[in-house]
């Protein structure tokens, strides 16, 4: 996920979540398409799962797919980051 960021300029600031959905906290420019880092995210990603747990990583396959194809962004601009922060730190791991 990290490097996936920095190839569009943004950073990784944090990371969680539960068993169906993830938490991330990025610092991308105003110039960096959310969509096109959010489709980067996703796809990386699950190819790296396929790769690493082939056998674990069939049972959350919906079809052929891992990711659910829509993904939630909101602004945090003005809130303290270590609110934040904390928020996704507080969340479940997926296992």
């Amino acid at each position: 996920m990290r490097n996936v960021c920095a190839d569009f300029g943004a950073q990784l600031r944090e990371f969680n979540g539960g068993t169906d959905h993830v938490h991330l906290l990025l610092h991308y420019a105003p110039q960096v398409r959310l969509s096109t880092l959010a489709g980067s995210l996703k796809g990386v990603s699950v190819r790296r799962l396929r790769q690493e747990y082939p056998e674990h990583i069939r049972k959350y396959l919906q079809g052929d797919h891992f990711w659910s194809p829509s993904y939630f962004a909101g602004s945090c601009g003005g809130a303290p980051l270590t609110v934040i922060e904390e928020y996704i730190e507080n969340q479940k791991r997926s296992v």
